[in-house]
């Protein structure tokens, strides 16, 4: 009488257990989807309300410039020491980009005082930026 371990001739099994990688893989899956939406968050802004809003897709190169209410500063997700680091940094990244497409997104906060936007957008184009976007919410029509 022999045992079902190994076959007829007593060999090695052939079967794979996939249940210990499948659970492996689950919890990938779970651990991805809760950071994903962190990672593409960026700075958190108060955003003004606006009634001709496209829908903005993030391209990958794409240069974000992000304003707080205190006048803090960000490039991307990096916050910067001062607005004149904002000139240096923002030529640098626009060096990947070909002629014809350097623009940048500026996010502002709702209460930020327009000269700070104005002096922000001036630090850009000073950079060579072509093309400033503003960045505003949808408008909820009610």
């Amino acid at each position: 009488m022999s045992m079902a371990v190994g076959g007829k001739k007593g060999g090695p099994m052939a079967d794979i257990n996939v249940t210990p990688m499948a659970d492996i893989m689950i919890v990938l899956l779970i651990i991805f989807m809760v950071i994903t939406p962190m990672l593409q968050k960026g700075v958190d802004v108060k955003l003004p309300q606006a009634g001709n809003t496209k829908e903005r897709k993030d391209e990958p190169k794409s240069i974000v410039v992000a304003v707080k209410r205190d006048t803090t500063t960000y490039l991307g997700a990096q916050k910067l020491d001062s607005q004149n680091q904002l000139q240096a940094l923002v030529k640098e990244r626009l060096q990947d980009l070909p002629e014809g497409a350097r623009m940048i997104y500026l996010k502002a906060d709702d209460q930020l005082p327009y000269s700070e936007v104005m002096k922000v957008m001036d630090l850009c184009r000073e950079a060579g930026v072509e093309e400033v976007a503003l960045i505003a919410e949808r408008k909820v029509q009610g």
